[in-house]
């Protein structure tokens, strides 16, 4: 049988395809307050319109993007929606998409600096600039003791810092096992934490949860207490997570106090701000950031709140030796020149996988775009809609606010109850209008309001705001 050819794109062919696909991108965009925020899709809809076989020849990119147009977008939940106001903003900024392009169009691997120098070197820069733009402690910089990555998502960020913490307690007392390492982490600390230590090891009866105060914070007195007792009982207490805007309600643990634990006993600190981290371009929100400069690591996520799209965690080190020691590994095919004369960065032994896209161009397009003072006006917008949209609930007669707001989350719930606030929610939900999403906090039922969408303007919050009070009434 005759093998035909590859039908690859001629460089003409791209050209055109390109123009479609970006035109395509920006009607979407245009039209997106038109579709419903959170898909009406029923399981398996996807799947069972589309062939159960890979077609035996290729098909024209017109029909690619009709099948798109037709089943795709109907099952998408729009993230990008001005109305989308669940779990936390994740933005796909026009800056972010197109460093995103060039990425992958330059399709290099940059495991090492010598796959690529420049996509090396330009997350050097990049990360240096959020030292100085975030006001994070100068030891975070590439040029001092520590200095910072990019991972995909703070979850990867937390796993770097449980194996890099491992690996220090471990090597500074040669007869430490891993069973005699314990780690802490609050009831509110995101799962990935719980996860990270689980993929390095530590087993259920190693991790302490530590109890939350009555606005959710880890309590540093039942912190401090229960390393106190795993030191009597002869373990080594060797990592800390803690939290500056927990995943529910934007929770800022007491870091210096935490730091103060660590420190005297000397517990790694990871801190994870994947969501509130952004807020610190802003001076007059880094007061939650009190603490961050005696951590031994700290992330937050770009891809969130800070006009990059997914994905984009950053990931900073005091002491860069200590993660790379951790997983840096060097078989033959990999050694070359560079790497052996020290004076370069080999990212891929600051994370857990080889192979490393080209992430910081579009994180680089966007403070190249926006400045500084973009970035800080693009937050601050959305804390003064949550303030906004905070008076609104403090003022209802049927609504309260949970618990004070913190930057652009409003938690809030109804007076008449846990199931009132269930049923506005899922009302509000199906009308495709708006979506939210909930938590549950000491057993009350919490409705989570997240401003932070691109697009989202007063007008859209007076619209949210309306079709919460319609879906009380009804």
């Amino acid at each position: 049988m005759k093998q035909t050819k590859p039908n690859h794109l001629s460089n003409e062919e791209f050209r055109q395809r390109g123009h479609d696909v970006i035109d395509f991108v920006t009607r979407y965009m245009d039209e997106i307050e038109s579709y419903p925020v959170l898909s009406p899709v029923e399981p398996g809809s996807v799947y069972n319109s589309l062939p159960k076989h890979p077609p035996q020849q290729g098909e024209s990119m017109d029909s690619v993007l009709q099948d798109v147009e037709e089943k795709i977008i109907p099952a998408l939940t729009h993230w990008q929606s001005p109305n989308f106001y669940a779990y936390f903003p994740s933005h796909a900024s026009g800056p972010s998409i197109l460093g995103d392009l060039l990425s992958s169009g330059f399709g290099v691997q940059g495991m090492l600096w010598s796959t690529s120098p420049a996509c090396t070197e330009l997350e050097t820069v990049v990360l240096d600039w959020m030292v100085e733009i975030a006001g994070l402690p100068s030891h975070f910089h590439s040029r001092e003791s520590g200095g910072g990555v990019i991972q995909d998502s703070a979850s990867s960020a937390c796993l770097c810092a449980v194996v890099a913490a491992r690996e220090k307690a471990m090597h500074a007392d040669n007869s430490l096992q891993l069973p005699d390492l314990t780690a802490y982490i609050s009831e509110q600390t995101h799962s990935s934490g719980e996860k990270a230590l689980k993929i390095a090891g530590f087993q259920e009866c190693q991790i302490r949860k530590i109890q939350n105060d009555d606005q959710f914070r880890m309590r540093a007195d039942k912190l401090a207490e229960m390393v106190a007792g795993d030191i009597s009982d002869g373990k080594k207490p060797a990592f800390i997570c803690a939290t500056i805007g927990t995943t529910s309600s934007l929770a800022v643990d007491p870091v210096p106090r935490i730091a103060n634990i660590a420190n005297d006993n000397d517990i790694w600190l990871h801190i994870d701000a994947a969501h509130s981290g952004s807020a610190a371009v802003c001076p007059e929100f880094r007061y939650l950031f009190d603490g961050v400069e005696r951590a031994d690591s700290y992330c937050f996520n770009p891809h969130k709140w800070l006009l990059t799209n997914f994905d984009c965690d950053l990931f900073y080190v005091a002491e860069k030796s200590s993660l790379v020691n951790a997983l840096t590994f060097s078989p033959e095919y990999l050694r070359n020149q560079a790497s052996e004369s020290g004076t370069v960065f080999d990212y891929s032994g600051w994370q857990i996988s080889l192979g490393r896209r080209f992430r910081s161009l579009k994180l680089w397009f966007v403070i190249r775009h926006y400045g500084v003072e973009g970035l800080r006006a693009h937050i601050r917008s959305h804390v003064d809609m949550a303030q906004t949209f905070t008076a609104w609930v403090e003022s209802d007669d049927e609504f309260e606010l949970f618990q004070p707001t913190s930057l652009n989350l409003v938690c809030f719930r109804h007076k008449d109850g846990n199931e009132k606030s269930r049923m506005i929610i899922d009302k509000v939900n199906k009308s495709g209008k708006l979506f939210m999403t909930h938590t549950v906090l000491n057993g009350v039922f919490v409705m989570r309001f997240t401003i932070g969408a691109i697009r989202t303007e007063m007008r859209h919050l007076e619209q949210a705001w309306k079709e919460i009070k319609k879906a009380a009434k009804d």
